[in-house]
């Protein structure tokens, strides 16, 4: 990520040294693999558990549970310094800052134990089981019901797009309890996949971010026990439009870490490669797109910032949430745009990184509500 004109305020020095630790296990351990993880349409297993042996899973998890109660900072360092080289950085965000919150607000006791240790170590990968073939962004929609049956909830529906859905141990699934009070009626479940009627489906083949575990769900006649409901019966919904701030941030965190490596690495390609007797970086078209580009993307850090400070305070709000997510996506599609396109043909290339943040940022304006639903959002309050 290239350094910011404006000097950021948010980070003590034991963020910084977090983030060297960060940077250098990606050098050692992600970047070699990049290319092979993409042919693959996987990454190694084994890279979970390195990520839980450092503690860079759930990171704000309370230390009962095996975490260290850091705050968000630390999973906005590894989204800033993974999030640009690839899927991966997106599933442990899912796994450590979206699916552990769940259970560690609404989860019983009994549930916390069993699972959010192991979430921690890496042995268990958890998912969010949202989209469902006919609803993606309109949760009222979905049609995966949950009926109480004694002390359990018999479950039965499909999930598709799933993140971490092919290696998840345990995925949260959003359920109809009551199929006529539509976002009234919705709850959530800590699913476990070893329950007999949970099925996985074929892993998902993308455009872009191939490497990032993405698959459909099945779910026939599922027994869930009925202490792994979280929180109340039909409150899913309001649990939901609690976390999704927070989420919508990630994805905006994201997008501008991405929109400045990209932006770093055109900037750096720019001044060795010749065209005409002379870098590309003397063309007044080159020097004025990549100034443009450069202000936006400090712009955005300095909202996005701005925003990660609200969310430490507790006093980030929807609407500011989606502004986020919408315009950084945006914007980062543009910078990666504009780069790819100075590179030339070689852009163009599968073996340049360039042509990997393309194609990996074309999802970020669609997942966590698509840009045109935190339109609505904000359009809303007008």
């Amino acid at each position: 990520m290239s350094t910011p004109t404006i000097r950021r305020s948010l980070f003590q020095p034991e963020h910084e040294q977090f983030r060297e630790a960060v940077r250098t296990f990606a050098q050692r351990e992600i970047v070699p693999h990049l290319l092979r993880w993409d042919e693959d349409g996987a990454v190694d297993r084994e890279i979970w558990r390195k990520c839980g042996e450092l503690g860079f899973l759930c990171p704000a998890m309370p230390d009962e549970y095996g975490g260290v109660g850091a705050d968000r900072l630390y999973s906005m360092i590894l989204l800033e310094e993974l999030a640009p080289l690839g899927g991966l950085g997106i599933s442990l965000g899912m796994h450590s800052d979206i699916v552990a919150p769940y259970l560690v607000e609404f989860a019983t006791e009994e549930v916390k134990r069993h699972y959010l240790p192991r979430m921690a170590t890496g042995e268990l990968i958890g998912a969010l089981a949202m989209s469902e073939p006919v609803a993606g962004s309109d949760l009222k929609a979905i049609r995966t019901t949950a009926v109480r049956t004694g002390d359990a909830y018999v479950l039965n529906g499909s999930k598709i797009f799933i993140s971490n859905g092919t290696e998840c141990g345990l995925a949260i699934v959003i359920a109809k309890t009551d199929v006529q009070a539509q976002a009234k009626g919705i709850s959530l479940f800590v699913v476990d996949a070893s329950m007999p009627g949970f099925q996985k489906g074929r892993r998902l083949k993308k455009i872009g971010l191939k490497a990032q575990d993405t698959a459909e769900l099945f779910f026939n006649d599922v027994h869930v026990p009925a202490t792994h409901l979280l929180g109340a019966e039909n409150k899913g919904f309001q649990y939901l439009m609690r976390e999704l701030p927070w989420e919508r941030l990630q994805i905006a965190i994201a997008a501008v870490a991405s929109a400045a490596a990209a932006l770093a690495q055109t900037i750096e390609y720019s001044r060795g490669r010749q065209a005409f007797g002379r870098s590309v970086l003397d063309f007044q078209n080159s020097r004025f797109k990549l100034a443009e580009l450069t202000s936006e993307v400090q712009i955005a850090q300095v909202f996005v910032d701005r925003c990660m400070q609200l969310e430490l305070d507790g006093q980030l709000d929807a609407v500011t949430a989606a502004m986020a997510k919408y315009w950084c996506t945006d914007l980062q599609c543009k910078v990666v745009d504009e780069c790819l396109q100075l590179h030339g043909g070689y852009g163009y290339m599968q073996e340049y990184a360039i042509s990997r943040a393309y194609v990996d940022a074309r999802a970020q304006r669609i997942y966590g509500g698509t840009n045109e639903i935190m339109k609505d959002i904000i359009s809303r309050t007008l």
